[in-house]
C-alpha cells in the first residue's frame, strides 16, 4: 500500500515529465469538474441525441454548465429523502438504448453508458417527487390550451383532455425546477479554469 508521501512524490514525477493525467476544468463548492468528466459528457450527450460529436470550446463550455447543474442536484439529492432507481432500472433502459456500434463510434463502452443512464433516471425521479407535488393544473387551463391549439382538435375535448393535462403538469414542473436550479445556482460558488476549454 503506497503511503501519502509516496503518492505525491509519484505525482510530482510525473507533473515534471510532463504527462497531464487530467485537468481541473470547473469547481462546484467542494467539488471539482475534470476535463475528462466534460469530454465524457459530450461523447454520452452524442450518442443519446445521436448527434455528431463537437468537441470544441464551445461545446465543452456547454457540457460544463451541464455537470455544473448536476453537482447542484447531486448536493440536493445528498440532503434529501429522494428515492433512487435501482441498476436494474438503468440496465432496463440501457437494454433500449444498446448499439454497441454505436457506442464504438463515439468512444464509449457500456459500463461508461450505464453511470449517465442511471444519473439520468435519478433527475427524473428526483423532479418528479420535488417538483410534481406542487403542481396544479385546472380544468379552465387544459379546456384554454385545447382552444388555442388546433392540432390537439384532432380528438374530441374528452379524449384530449388529460394528454393537455399532462403537457400542462410537465411545463409547471419544468419551470419550478428551472428557477430552483437557477437560484440554487446562485449559492454556489463555481470557478472554471479557462485553460481547460482552450
Amino acid at each position: 500500500m503506497l503511503g501519502r508521501l509516496t503518492v505525491l512524490l509519484l505525482l510530482g514525477f510525473a507533473a515534471r515529465g510532463g504527462v497531464v493525467i487530467d485537468r481541473v476544468a470547473v469547481i462546484v463548492g467542494k467539488h471539482v469538474v475534470k476535463l475528462s468528466d466534460i469530454d465524457r459528457d459530450l461523447r454520452v450527450t452524442a450518442f443519446l441525441n445521436r448527434q455528431p460529436l463537437v468537441e470544441n470550446a464551445e461545446a465543452r463550455r456547454k457540457a460544463a454548465e451541464r455537470l455544473i447543474d448536476q453537482q447542484i442536484i447531486r448536493d440536493e439529492l445528498a440532503t434529501g429523502g429522494y428515492s433512487r432507481p435501482t441498476d436494474a432500472d438503468a440496465e432496463a433502459m440501457l437494454r433500449q438504448v444498446r448499439v454497441k456500434q454505436s457506442l464504438a463510434q463515439y468512444g464509449l463502452t457500456e459500463d461508461e453508458l450505464r453511470p449517465h443512464l442511471l444519473w439520468q433516471l435519478t433527475v427524473l425521479r428526483f423532479i418528479e417527487q420535488r417538483f410534481q407535488p406542487g403542481v396544479m393544473v385546472t380544468d379552465d387551463q387544459v379546456r384554454g390550451y385545447y382552444d388555442r391549439h388546433p392540432e390537439v382538435r384532432k380528438a374530441s375535448f374528452a379524449i384530449a383532455a388529460p394528454e393537455i393535462r399532462k403537457t400542462l403538469e410537465g411545463e409547471q414542473v419544468n419551470t419550478q425546477f428551472e428557477a430552483w436550479l437557477d437560484e440554487a445556482r446562485k449559492g454556489q460558488r463555481v470557478a472554471f479554469r479557462e485553460g481547460a476549454f482552450q
